[in-house]
C-alpha cells in the first residue's frame, strides 16, 4: 500500500470530484484524520479517515441535478453542427408541472451543470445533468456498475445466435464488452440493460448482429425511471431519490 493524492482518494470515496476536491483543498475545508490539509497534491494512506467541513458539505447539498426527457435533436454536451445542446431545454417554462421537489426554476441551478453520460442526438429519453460531481462520478466512471436501460426499435433480420451475442461476446473498439441483458420486447423492439456506456453502442451492437435501430428511448439510469415525464420536460431530481 503506498499514499495517494488525497483528491484521487475524496473521489473515489465519493465525497466529490477530483475538480471539486482541490478547490476545497485550497480552502481549507479538508481534513484527514481531523488535521486541516490546505496544500494542492498533498498525499494520504488509503485507509485514513478524509472529512469535508460544513462549509464543503453546504456547497455539496446545495447543488441540483436535473433529469430531462431528451427529445431526438439535441446533442447532449455542447452545440455542434448547429444542433442546440440539451441543455438550453432547461427553463422556467419547461419545467414538469408535475415536479415535487420545492425547487423552481433558478438560472443559477445552470452554472456548472453538465450532462452525466451521453444521449446521442438521434435518440431520445431520460438525461442526467447535474452540478455534483458526485453523481456525475456514479453515473460515468469506467468503473460503474449503474444499469442503464432503453427500448430500442430495430428493422432487418436478426443473425444466427444474435440474441445471444447481443447479451454477451461482441467487441467494440477492440475491446470485450461487460455483459448486457437483451431482450425481445415485441417483434420489431428490443430492451437493453447495459453497464457501461460507449460511442453509439447498442447502434454498433445492433449492426453486427445485422439490425438497424430506427429508434432508440432511455426509459432508466440505476433507480431512477424516466416514467411520464413529457418529451422536452424537466424535473430535479428529489432529495430522497438515488441512482443506487
Amino acid at each position: 500500500m503506498e499514499k495517494t493524492r488525497i483528491s484521487k482518494l475524496m473521489a473515489e470515496q465519493g465525497l466529490c470530484s477530483r475538480r471539486e476536491a482541490d478547490a476545497y483543498i485550497e480552502r481549507g475545508w479538508v481534513r484527514v484524520d481531523g488535521t486541516v490539509v490546505s496544500e494542492l497534491g498533498s498525499k494520504a494512506w488509503p485507509d485514513q479517515k478524509i472529512t469535508l467541513d460544513k462549509q464543503a458539505q453546504r456547497r455539496q447539498t446545495s447543488r441540483v441535478t436535473i433529469l430531462l426527457n431528451k427529445p431526438v435533436g439535441y446533442v447532449s454536451g455542447q452545440a455542434e453542427q448547429g444542433y442546440r445542446p440539451a441543455v438550453t431545454l432547461i427553463t422556467a417554462a419547461s419545467q414538469y408541472r408535475a415536479d415535487k421537489t420545492a425547487l423552481r426554476f433558478d438560472p443559477a441551478h445552470l452554472r456548472g451543470l453538465a450532462p452525466a453520460g451521453r444521449l446521442d442526438i438521434d435518440s431520445q429519453g431520460l438525461l442526467v445533468l447535474t452540478q455534483d460531481g458526485r453523481i456525475a462520478r456514479q453515473l460515468i466512471s469506467d468503473d460503474s456498475e449503474i444499469e442503464k436501460e432503453y427500448l430500442v426499435r430495430v428493422h432487418g433480420k436478426i443473425g444466427n445466435n444474435g440474441l445471444k451475442m447481443l447479451n454477451h461476446g461482441l467487441m467494440l473498439d477492440g475491446q470485450q464488452l461487460r455483459p448486457a441483458h437483451v431482450s425481445w420486447q415485441n417483434e420489431d423492439q428490443l430492451r437493453f440493460i447495459l453497464q457501461e456506456g460507449k460511442k453509439r453502442q447498442i447502434r454498433r451492437m445492433c449492426e453486427q448482429v445485422g439490425l438497424k435501430v430506427v429508434g432508440l428511448k432511455r426509459v432508466r439510469m440505476g433507480r431512477i425511471v424516466l416514467g411520464d415525464l413529457p418529451p422536452g420536460q424537466w424535473r430535479y431530481l428529489k432529495d430522497a431519490e438515488r441512482f443506487l
